[in-house]
């Protein structure tokens, strides 16, 4: 029997390490320098918190979870998104009575039961961030230059993202919307795919979000959201759009923009990444000022955002590792020993460099210098470090320049301080 990864879960291979492990240092330093907090958070929750806070008519929960009872017969579930815990973690520790804002992030692995899609597979990662306190316009403008910077800083190009937002009005406007949209799409549910047939009734709201053609036309014909809102919401939106447009930040208001997590209220937003075709998001959030006060928490606005890793990668280089980290693959240094005693010596020699921060590999191996050139070769060292009878017996080490073909010999005590000064080795973080 050949075994094979469970449909939608993917193995890294080192290059996809090297690639994703850039990104994710990329947006912790600069998550860190805003004075967010990085936090962990468990990687199975109670069935009933994502029933509380995603919404139990959403899709996520009726169809896409990974759900399952244990033996103490307690309804488990692998997350499929980290606000919900972040929020169950805030109530759990009482860090909601810490001084505000409070501001954390958290990298990991969400889980959700959909057919696989580019860049988003049954298990994928998030990069995800939440900002809870007094939430004015500046705080969520601040938040929205925050994920596009992180976006953009791989490449240092702004034009691979575009950033869409709407506002979903909050629990006074909205359920007019919600009535308007259950009587329109029911004149028109013979055009509407089986899925939003179901959602009519359930969330009619997520119609808005169908890809199918047939519901998109219909979409079309709809009065937008904007239609709807109170005073104090498009008085809220036009403050932010204000604040974007001061900061000469580019966006496209969409009104007709929504998100799959009944939390969501008033402002929401994507980034979008060009050349990913239908499945173009790479970052999407927005606010959830009831959430906390829901798990039975104090009265605390909240806003967030997630990225998702593995589009944010495709954006920037497709499928492929770019060669600036595939090169980290390769040993800067390679050492070779000839002989048991230089086997000996050479444990001692590639411990101390490596503890000097230099990338060491070794070939402790029973084959002629020839054969160990050529696997250096095509390990793609940079240099080779040979350690001979005849160079123990002298102190010295030889180093072969694998690239220009020269060599020399050089004292072990001076060995270190030579490579440090030359610089041979590049720093393996990013």
């Amino acid at each position: 029997m050949k075994f094979q990864a469970v449909r939608g879960f993917k193995d890294w291979l080192p290059e996809d390490f090297f690639k994703y492990h850039h990104l994710m240092e990329i947006a912790r330093n600069y998550l860190i320098r805003a004075n967010f907090k990085e936090v962990k958070i468990p990687l199975l929750e109670k069935t009933e918190l994502f029933m509380r806070t995603i919404g139990e008519v959403t899709d996520i929960v009726q169809k896409e979870t990974y759900t399952f009872q244990d033996r103490n017969q307690d309804f488990l579930t692998l997350r499929p998104e980290a606000t919900a815990g972040i929020c169950r973690m805030i109530l759990e520790h009482g860090l909601h009575v810490k001084p505000k804002p409070l501001k954390f992030f958290f990298i990991g692995p969400m889980f959700r039961h959909e057919r696989p899609q580019k860049g988003r597979l049954r298990e994928f990662y998030q990069i995800d961030v939440e900002f809870l306190g007094n939430l004015t316009p500046y705080y969520e403008v601040e938040l929205l230059q925050i994920a596009l910077e992180i976006l953009k800083k791989p490449s240092n190009r702004e034009d691979l993202f575009t950033l869409e937002i709407n506002s979903l009005g909050c629990r006074e406007c909205r359920p007019a919307f919600r009535d308007y949209l259950q009587v329109s799409l029911e004149s028109e549910r013979e055009s509407l795919c089986d899925t939003c047939k179901d959602r009519l009734y359930r969330n009619p709201l997520r119609v808005l979000d169908c890809k199918q053609e047939g519901c998109k036309e219909v979409v079309k014909r709809l009065k937008p959201i904007s239609d709807f809102w109170c005073g104090s919401c498009r008085g809220h939106f036009n403050i932010l759009t204000g604040l974007l447009r001061a900061l000469d930040r580019d966006f496209v208001f969409n009104p007709f923009l929504v998100r799959g997590l009944d939390y969501y209220v008033r402002t929401i937003f994507e980034i979008k990444g060009k050349g990913l075709g239908a499945q173009d998001t790479v970052c999407a959030g927005g606010r959830y000022d009831y959430l906390l006060k829901d798990l039975g928490g104090p009265d605390l606005p909240a806003t967030g955002f997630a990225i998702g890793l593995e589009r944010w990668a495709l954006s920037l280089w497709g499928e492929e590792c770019p060669e600036f980290l595939r090169k980290k693959l390769r040993p800067d240094l390679l050492f070779i020993p000839l002989g048991e005693e230089a086997k000996k010596e050479g444990l001692k020699v590639v411990s101390e460099l490596r503890n000097q921060g230099l990338r060491v590999e070794s070939l402790f191996e029973d084959k002629g210098l020839k054969a160990l050139l050529r696997e250096a070769d095509k390990l793609g060292a940079k240099q080779v470090l040979i350690l001979g009878e005849e160079e123990l017996k002298e102190g010295v080490i030889l180093i072969k320049d694998m690239q220009e073909g020269t060599q020399q010999r050089i004292k072990m005590d001076k060995l270190i301080g030579r490579l440090k000064k030359e610089q041979r080795v590049e720093d393996l973080s990013c």
